[in-house]
């Protein structure tokens, strides 16, 4: 094997390496943010209910159609 090729391989690696390291904190990143939109959904619900309240969660009625 040649010197270039072999510095190829190793640069063909080395992206292969990087672009797999990106993927795991996108993928990380994207976890986090739902985690912390659905613990503060939650948050938000539970504060309510802990102040006495009975209507804290909204009821999503669908839309009718009009015929």
């Amino acid at each position: 094997m040649s010197r270039r090729s072999h510095q190829n391989d190793e640069d063909a690696e080395r992206r292969t390496a990087a672009l797999m390291g990106f993927a795991i904190i996108l993928a990380l990143a994207i976890a986090g943010v739902v985690l912390v939109r659905e613990l503060g959904r939650t948050m938000r619900i539970e504060d309510c209910l802990m102040a006495g309240r009975h209507n804290c969660v909204p009821i999503e009625v669908p839309l009718r159609r009009l015929s």
